[in-house]
């Protein structure tokens, strides 16, 4: 998982600024988007605090299976959150690929630390396959739609993609509230979670 310094470092301020923004997330009036927020914070402080270089901070061997337990109930949370929407399989995902790279760890944790290969191939392609998959489709919806192709008069509008006015007359949402934001979140995470996964 630690490769050279300067990257991991990069890691880790990347993942623990995603989950400063998602505990800035919890103050949102919207109790899933609270709810989304918190497991995202926890995925994204955990991540930073897994990607600290080795030559820095080498953690005592019990750390990972306690990454294992924490990472698997925050799984079993969203498995269960599932139920209600789509959405929270990403995040089964993602505290599943967490498992899996702190029981890889936990098999081999002074190798893992100095060359990175104690995963599973197969594994480690699906998962690399998923959150390659998900960072490029998550960067397309990222992308604005400046005009819709054949528009003019009597085209129907275009509405306002942080759902304030021209999306049906709602009022304007705050900002940790934006769908967009939340997205560029979870494409951080996937893009951390990539760079964690390559040296398995």
């Amino acid at each position: 998982m630690h490769g050279p310094a300067s990257s991991g470092w990069l890691l880790v301020a990347l993942c623990a600024a995603t989950g400063v923004y998602c505990l800035l997330r919890m103050r949102s009036g919207v109790e899933e988007q609270r709810s989304a927020a918190g497991g995202e914070a926890l995925m994204g402080f955990g991540m930073a605090a897994m990607a600290v270089p080795a030559a820095v901070f080498t953690p005592p061997a019990w750390v990972w299976p306690g990454y294992a337990v924490v990472f698997g109930a925050a799984g079993l949370r969203a498995l269960w959150a599932a139920r209600s929407g789509r959405h929270h399989l990403h995040h089964l995902v993602g505290a599943a690929a967490m498992v899996y790279m702190a029981v890889a760890m936990t098999g081999s944790p002074a190798h893992a630390h100095a060359h990175g290969t104690s995963g599973t191939p197969v594994l480690t392609g699906a998962l690399l396959l998923y959150f390659t998959g998900y960072v490029l489709l998550t960067g397309v919806r990222l992308i604005p739609v400046v005009a819709v192709a054949g528009g003019g008069a009597g085209a129907p509008p275009v509405p306002a993609p942080d759902g304030g006015p021209g999306a049906g007359g709602r009022a304007e949402t705050g900002w940790g509230d934006r769908p967009e934001l939340a997205r560029a979140c979870r494409l951080s995470m996937a893009i951390g979670m990539l760079a964690m996964l390559l040296p398995l």
